[in-house]
């Protein structure tokens, strides 16, 4: 990721006419170098992000055992998660300016590596809460971080592609995630004395730990330090960057950090529009397994393999709309009709008869809206924003999302406590997301995301 310090001076002088070598780089052969440098490290660390997150949904069972956890105190968990996260996201992104991408990303994976095995120790609703707050924690400033890494490799007309790859690790997650945290307590339930959702956390924490290091001695924080890039290949990105930069609609007004950022009542549009994206995240990564249990599956493994099947979906068609999305520019509609359809998805759950069958075929249709959507919605902050507000902007963005996604756990922990069911909490999310996107829609005009290819 690049040093706003650095990357400022250099995104706002004119380019002027590129050099020879530049002019004759193959573009796509020189992105896609860069893409399979630095894309499976990232989607790595961003897979085990949201497993660390959301194996909660799996062990609630074991926790609801041992420790008489209710859906209740289970919803409230996952709010206390997103607490931490809106608290600390802005100023953890903006460390990324004094430390630099590398050792800020090892500081987050480290440490929210340590917090998840630490969670094996909770003994009560207090020390649950405790640890759950720490992780939101300890994540803060990751999404917006690699989102920003991403903007500082890749113009906007490549970015959505990358993007939905770097989004792939969600519906990757849901499928190894499931399959490995069911498998994971199914086979070390009691081992040393340790119950089964004791070893999900202590094993699923030590990877990014692991993974912090790779970080570390693998990723640079621009193309101009890439040792595995050519004089030319250097040259020809940064002008691709750089006439990236001066396209955006208000750059030489400067959007030029936070403050000058959230005076554009945009930012504050995208901001509430990711409202509806996180209620809709939540109804996918927390709350399937629960739906699929109250459909009738109960055993572990079973329960673990049927959240799985979902998000196989997702994988595979998030990338097409992602391409597709770059391949048109165009955004708004794109994310639009995803969130579109992921709502009538809900509404159709909600008034399911209970079938196995059809609860998993509409949360396959479901997660692939909602990854669908997720991909091109979040290329908008960094097509919007200049470079320079572009880590913090996005973490603004990501803040307000956590709001609702803060909200929703608890409202559908309650609705379920006290109803029995999850469907109204359903339909209220539906009515949320389908606000998301008229808003979308009136507040973000496609003239705002003017783009153009680059080279």
């Amino acid at each position: 990721m690049v040093d706003p310090s650095t990357s400022t001076s250099a995104s706002t002088e004119s380019p002027g006419p590129p050099a020879a070598g530049a002019a004759s780089v193959d573009r796509d052969a020189t992105y896609r170098t860069i893409a399979w440098r630095v894309m499976p490290l990232l989607v790595v660390c961003y897979v085990v992000s949201f497993i660390d997150r959301t194996n909660i949904g799996i062990a609630e069972q074991g926790l609801e055992r041992d420790l008489g956890f209710g859906s209740a105190v289970y919803g409230l968990g996952v709010t206390l998660f997103f607490v931490g996260f809106i608290v600390f996201e802005v100023p953890s992104a903006s460390l990324l300016a004094r430390f630099g991408a590398r050792r800020t990303l090892v500081r987050i994976m480290a440490s929210w590596g340590v917090v998840t095995v630490a969670t094996a120790l909770v003994q009560d609703e207090v020390t649950f809460y405790v640890a759950r707050f720490l992780l939101g924690v300890a994540e803060a400033g990751f999404f917006p971080g690699a989102l920003y890494f991403l903007a500082c490799w890749f113009p906007s007309a490549r970015r959505t592609r990358m993007t939905a790859v770097f989004f792939a690790g969600v519906p990757v997650s849901g499928v190894l995630g499931s399959l490995m945290s069911g498998w994971i307590m199914h086979t070390f339930g009691g081992v040393g004395g340790l119950a089964d959702w004791q070893w999900l956390f202590v094993i699923e924490g030590i990877p990014p730990i692991l993974l912090a290091v790779a970080v570390l001695v693998w990723l640079v924080d621009a193309p101009e330090h890439a040792r595995w890039l050519s004089p030319a290949q250097k040259t020809a990105v940064r002008a691709d960057l750089v006439a990236d930069q001066q396209r955006k609609t208000g750059e030489e007004k400067g959007h030029g950090g936070l403050r000058l950022a959230l005076r554009d009542p945009k930012v504050w549009i995208i901001g509430l529009c990711a409202c509806g994206a996180y209620t809709l995240a939540n109804a996918v990564s927390f709350w399937t397994p629960r739906i699929i249990a109250d459909a009738g599956v109960g055993d572990v493994l079973n329960l673990g393999f049927f959240s799985a099947l979902p998000p196989l979906l997702g994988i595979v068609v998030m990338q097409i709309v992602g391409r597709h999305s770059d391949r048109t520019l165009e955004r708004r509609w794109h994310a639009a009709l995803s969130w579109t359809v992921a709502a009538c998805a809900m509404v159709a759950l909600s008034l399911s008869e209970g079938s196995v069958v059809v609860v998993v075929v509409l949360l396959a249709v479901l997660a692939a809206a909602h990854y669908s959507g997720l991909t091109v919605f979040y290329s908008i902050p960094s097509i919007y924003l200049g470079e320079r507000a572009a880590a913090t902007g996005i973490a603004f963005v990501t803040s307000m999302g956590s709001f609702a996604a803060a909200a929703s756990p608890s409202l559908l922990g309650f609705i379920q406590a006290r109803t029995g069911s999850l469907a109204l909490g359903l339909q209220i999310s539906a009515a949320i997301v389908l606000l998301a996107v008229v808003l979308l829609l009136v507040g973000v005009k496609a003239r705002d995301l003017r783009e153009r290819r680059p080279g």
